[in-house]
């Protein structure tokens, strides 16, 4: 379960931040419990001026799932350590999976680290 910010504002509670991917679900707030009407992505930018290779795993020899166009913001479900990729932001190691089967390099993601920043895949 994640947490999020909460605050009461006169007659019920807002959210006040949202940080992480958040499951549609029970979120618990001290004592009050609120449900969650849908689930909040977190999306992170593709390096301006670039289309991106989605692979089916986290190497560049992986087969090519689909190309995403200029300007696209994708969804980190999980994270893997894989083939080396210099990209725009650096060389990594480090591979998003965006979807089931369908992974990025991260050196072509603008996460704001050079490590990981949610869960790796299982």
């Amino acid at each position: 379960m994640h947490k999020i910010g909460m605050k009461f504002d006169g007659g019920g509670l807002m959210a006040t931040e949202e940080t992480e991917t958040v499951q549609a679900g029970t979120v618990e707030a001290g004592t009050v419990e609120v449900e969650t009407a849908e689930a909040a992505t977190v999306t992170y930018p593709i390096a301006p001026g670039y289309q991106v290779n989605v692979r089916s795993g986290p190497s560049t020899t992986s087969k090519l799932i689909k190309v995403l166009p200029y300007n696209t913001r994708v969804p980190i479900r999980c994270q893997r350590r894989g083939q080396k990729v210099t990209g725009p932001y650096g060389t990594s190691d480090i591979w998003d999976s965006i979807a089931p089967g369908q992974y990025v390099s991260d050196a072509y993601v603008k996460t704001g680290s050079d490590g990981f920043v949610t869960v790796i895949c299982g």
